[in-house]
């Protein structure tokens, strides 16, 4: 009913199958525990049929010394038990977390997303912990049901089969409850991700909203949203409080019919007092787990279905192939062959059939119409969108043939949009390299070439704490110019063979643009080859070649002197040519 044949496939079961050990080790606890759990009914019964009728004080103190041991052995079953879930729990978490961030920044990738804020799978892996930690000990002594109800035939016969009926009865609640709240679940945590989503998207853009007079209407979308899950959720609760309500009704119901067999059986002398009191215990006992489970369906049901989308996810999302061969770092030659591009989840091409070759110490200038496609092949040049077909071949080697980790080593990125994450300026140009805590010296040196490189160091020194300025979450403390000069010096950090650089110069002032300049000679000194998307004359100008996009396809590619001859005086800059149909856009328009 919970464990579906779904459920027991895919990368979240063969992670909990690694701890089948210590699941038997929970399994063996629970017993003994349930086992013990018997010590309070039989010294209930042992007291009024025993003690009672012998006014005997040793069998007393005696009974009450031993079931004291019980009641210590139980107490440390449970511990153990508790702690072995939690061990569990926790090892999971720590196996599937990374595995998870991967799925979800890969999925982003390829062009898809959870849903609503993008945090649902984390999220569910929480909920899996939490079930884990807790949850599935209930499902555990579940079974053991029938344990209690064999002790109470033991007893007597129709103390076994009223107990058997009423568990039947409650069970049957617990099916109900199953079928009725899994669809409102999965309805709730599907408006929850929508809710997280708006809220965050409100708050990411509360400048412009302000700006533009849109945060009353924005809200008013949001009130929407949060309306539905509001509604959506009280009747859930309404739901798993009636099912909670009617099921300890019941249960405390057969307490009282138990009691009344009971009593019936002792007028009757085919039973003694102390049968009737261990009886309605017992019967307690059994159902106790029904009870739980129904009282915890809800989180239960949120577990189960964050189960399935995380193995859903996961088989969506494998992991990348080993590469067990390790190519040496490029040093020689950039080779784009017959590359077709798409725009990840979508069928139409951007890139149709682009081909040109760079070598070592060259510096080629990407130009043309709002559009064109410059901002792809950028973007399949440092393989963050895959080629639909043909490859992008450093050395002779297709991108695919290095490890993403390795590959970063020698690729520099500036995206049109430049973001910083947040901490320090140090670690952003540095790109997080965990050296900076093992080996600060040589990262440093590193951090601060780079940043001399782009021609940002004096700019950092002047900030309140230099290097370790936090620059907050997105950059937002930094102005535009500044985040996209220490962008520029996280793309050169490390002194990449390639460099790809889109609209690199679109916040800078005249001392960027001269530092950007130095930076594109610095490249191609060293021996580097760097490729810079602009609408500007200027930086295309100190290129060694041009590469004129239209339409996805090469209009022109060749000597920057030769390619911009052929345009028009200023085209470059946002002109038109009638002969080639090629023009750049004016620099506050983005191209494609």
């Amino acid at each position: 009913m919970f464990l579906s044949q779904s459920m027991r496939s895919g990368a979240l079961w063969e992670a909990a199958t690694a701890y089948r050990r210590v699941f038997f080790a929970v399994i063996a606890a629970s017993a003994v525990l349930n086992v013990l759990l018997l010590g309070g009914s039989f010294y209930m019964m042992l007291v009024y049929d025993s003690v009672l009728p012998s006014r005997s004080l040793p069998t007393l103190f005696g009974l009450l010394v031993l079931l004291s041991g019980v009641y210590l052995f139980q107490g440390y079953f449970e511990t153990l038990r508790a702690g072995m879930l939690a061990d569990v729990a926790n090892g999971m978490e720590r196996r599937l977390g990374a595995r998870v961030q991967q799925a979800m920044s890969q999925l982003r990738l390829q062009g898809g997303q959870a849903s609503g804020d993008g945090m649902t799978p984390m999220r569910d892996l929480e909920q899996v912990r939490a079930f884990l930690a807790g949850g599935i000990a209930t499902l555990i002594d579940l079974p053991w049901i029938l344990f209690f109800i064999a002790v109470l035939f033991a007893l007597h016969f129709w103390l076994g089969v009223t107990t058997l009926i009423g568990a039947a009865v409650i069970l049957s609640l617990t099916i109900l409850t199953n079928r009725t709240m899994q669809k409102p679940s999965s309805q709730v945590a599907q408006l929850a991700a929508e809710r997280n989503g708006a809220a965050e998207e409100h708050l990411r853009h509360a400048d412009l909203l302000a700006a533009l007079g849109m945060r009353e209407r924005m809200q008013e979308r949001f009130e929407t949203i949060n309306r539905r899950y509001t509604a959506t959720q009280n009747a859930l609760n309404r739901t798993a409080t009636a099912f909670t309500g009617l099921s300890k009704i019941l249960r405390l119901a057969l307490q009282s019919l138990i009691l009344t067999v009971g009593a019936l059986l002792v007028i009757d002398d085919r039973a003694s007092g102390g049968v009737i009191f261990a009886a309605s215990i017992l019967s307690g006992r059994a159902l106790a787990p029904v009870d739980q489970a129904i009282g915890n369906w809800k989180n239960m049901i949120a577990a189960r279905n964050g189960w399935l989308r995380l193995t859903e996810l996961l088989d969506r999302v494998p992991l990348p192939a080993n590469i067990a061969t390790a190519l040496a770092p490029p040093a020689k030659s950039l080779a784009v062959e017959t590359l077709f591009v798409a725009a990840p989840g979508t069928p139409g091409l951007i890139i149709n059939g682009v081909q040109f070759a760079l070598q070592a110490g060259d510096a080629c200038g990407v130009i043309g119409p709002s559009g064109a496609g410059k901002s792809t092949l950028g973007r399949a040049l440092v393989g963050i969108w895959k080629p639909a077909r043909g490859h992008v071949r450093l050395d002779g080697g297709a991108l695919d043939q290095w490890t993403e980790a390795e590959r970063g080593k020698f690729i520099g990125y500036l995206p049109q949009s430049v973001e910083l994450l947040e901490g320090t300026v140090a670690q952003n140009i540095a790109r997080f390299d965990p050296r900076q805590e093992t080996e600060p010296q040589a990262t440093s040196a590193a951090i601060i070439a780079a940043a001399r490189a782009a021609g940002v160091h004096e700019l950092i020194t002047r900030l309140p704490q230099g290097y370790d300025t936090p620059v907050g979450r997105g950059g937002e403390t930094l102005p535009g110019g500044q985040r996209q000069r220490i962008g520029l010096a996280r793309a050169l950090y490390g002194d990449p063979f390639l460099v790809v650089l889109d609209e690199p110069n679109s916040n800078l002032d005249a001392d960027g643009d001269a530092a950007l300049e130095q930076a594109v000679m610095a490249i191609r000194a060293r021996g580097g080859i760097a490729l810079v998307i602009s609408h500007r004359p200027g930086i295309v100008e100190r290129t060694s070649h041009a590469l004129i996009l239209r339409e996805g396809q090469v209009a022109a590619f060749g000597p920057t002197p030769e390619v911009l001859a052929r345009l028009k005086p200023g085209a470059a800059a946002g002109g038109g040519n009638r002969s080639t149909g090629v023009g750049a856009p004016a620099p506050a328009q983005a191209g494609v």
